[in-house]
């Protein structure tokens, strides 16, 4: 292990920022200049983009690519960046460079190269699994814990692509335990990759919170151990410890921390993973999304453990539903003591109704000044995601079952659309939405006023909602309509 000469962590790392990755140097100190709560920033910020015809390529790339309901395609730099915020857009910026300045590495063994694109997307993988785990958190903080866990190793990555001589040489020993990898890396560059990653976030002015969450971690604030434990989920996603009670370990830290069932983080993390893909093709990396992989199965050691486990799951999984369904009150209710946002209220009840009450679409349909129209505001699939509905349907010359909700401040359970009861509101608009299936709906309040609609449906036409069902559904939303009348009233 001392064939090579000793060579210091320093000099690597003036390498790396002045030699190997310039492009990435330059950005950071470009984006410094533009100052997060300054709204001046947003116009100077589009124009320096402008500059760099691959970079503004990329910010509408993502822009379009984000769930942002009701907005028409983005087609200009500076319409993305009012939309999705300054510190989103150099967020993106910043993460466009990182991922062009490794991948166009150079000189790099296939065995070498294929490793580094390995550690780039299960970065990348971190940063959105790590903002997916801080929902109620405000987006300027979601963008600093996605950028510290998707920037978490980069010292390791940075120096995979730079096609040091050692580079070969620690590969071999990669599969060593931590302790001893880290005490060979220090043999033979001189530093270790947490080091390095110190030094490049502090060479590039970078947000603190990475810092932190280089230095113990597991003894800081949940922020912080979320970022860790998102790092290290993604890793034993991609390459799955030997065993599975090291990876469940970190799933049941993970729900500790977030107060969530195991349900709902397992849903949750696919949810990131096709985040993930979707983002990297935006990058312009759909190299990487082969190495964005789905949860390990693990093998059961015998037939007869897995009966046994699975006689024992069957028992909780009614409660652990409830369960999820009472963390949602209690997020909304956290949520009505510091935030004003309309949809980030709604975005969470809607993912719970998909989520926690197993339907396949959840929509919001805002009521207009006028009372005369109703809007797809919001709609996601059983998945959570965007469903891109896109309806509107009159309230003044129809009775279209929405319309009839909106307007008789009713609920409706219609398992039979066809039905004497129910023929009469089943226009022609609601023929296409409810697509052969069974919805419901009720109206939300505000203030005791009417201001749209949300419906809930299953598309199977043999499916029925029962009276329970029908009961939480309700309940979610007049909590919401509560939560949001406390808010309006301030």
């Amino acid at each position: 292990m001392n064939e090579l000469p000793l060579k210091h962590g320093e000099q690597i790392l003036e390498k790396i920022v002045q030699q190997e990755l310039p492009a990435i140097t330059s950005t950071v100190k470009m984006l410094d200049k533009f100052v997060d709560d300054d709204v001046s920033s947003l116009s100077k910020l589009s124009e320096a983009i402008l500059h760099d015809q691959a970079l503004a390529s990329c910010v509408l790339k993502v822009a379009n690519s984000v769930n942002h309901f009701g907005i028409t395609k983005v087609t200009t730099v500076s319409r993305a960046t009012v939309m999705l915020g300054i510190h989103n857009v150099k967020n993106i910026c910043l993460t466009s460079k990182v991922i062009d300045g490794l991948l166009q590495s150079k000189n790099l063994t296939p065995e070498l190269y294929q490793h580094l694109s390995q550690t780039m997307a299960a970065s990348f993988h971190a940063g959105v699994l790590a903002k997916m785990m801080v929902p109620l958190h405000n987006e300027d903080t979601q963008e600093q814990i996605y950028l510290a866990a998707m920037l978490y190793r980069i010292g390791e990555t940075a120096f995979w692509s730079s096609g040091d001589p050692a580079a070969e040489q620690l590969l071999l020993i990669k599969s060593l335990n931590s302790l001893d990898f880290e005490q060979e890396c220090e043999q033979v560059i001189g530093t270790n990759f947490n080091e390095l990653s110190k030094g490049l976030a502090k060479a590039w002015n970078l947000d603190d919170l990475l810092i932190k969450a280089l230095d113990q971690p597991e003894s800081r604030t949940v922020e912080i151990q979320l970022i860790y434990l998102a790092d290290k989920l993604a890793r034993f996603i991609q390459s799955p410890p030997s065993k599975e009670e090291e990876f469940e370990q970190i799933l049941a830290r993970i729900q500790a921390l977030l107060g969530i069932s195991d349900a709902t983080l397992r849903t949750n993390i696919e949810k990131a993973r096709s985040q993930a893909i979707k983002l990297l093709n935006s990058y312009g990396a759909n190299k990487l999304t082969r190495y964005i992989h789905k949860m390990p199965v693990f093998e059961k050691p015998s037939e007869d453990i897995i009966v046994e486990e699975t006689v024992e799951a069957e028992t909780p999984l009614e409660i652990s539903d409830e369960k999820a369904l009472l963390n949602t009150v209690m997020q909304l209710t956290q949520l009505a003591q510091k935030s004003k946002d309309f949809n980030e209220f709604l975005l969470l009840t809607l993912r719970s109704i998909s989520n926690d009450l197993h339907f396949e679409r959840a929509s919001f349909f805002m009521l207009n000044a006028d009372k005369k129209q109703l809007t797809a505001r919001f709609s996601v699939d059983k998945l959570g995601n965007n469903d891109h509905l896109k309806l509107q349907l009159s309230c003044e010359n129809s009775s279209n079952l929405l319309a009839y909700t909106a307007k008789s401040d009713t609920r409706c359970l219609v398992n039979e659309p066809h039905s004497k009861q129910w023929r009469q509101y089943i226009t022609k608009e609601l023929v296409e939405l409810i697509e052969n299936g069974v919805i419901c709906s009720t109206a939300l309040k505000i203030n005791d006023h009417c201001v749209g609609v949300i419906s809930a449906q299953l598309f199977d036409k043999k499916a029925r909602i029962n009276t329970t069902e029908f009961n939480r559904f309700c309940f979610l939303v007049e909590h919401l309509a509560m939560c949001l009348t406390l808010i309006a009233r301030r």
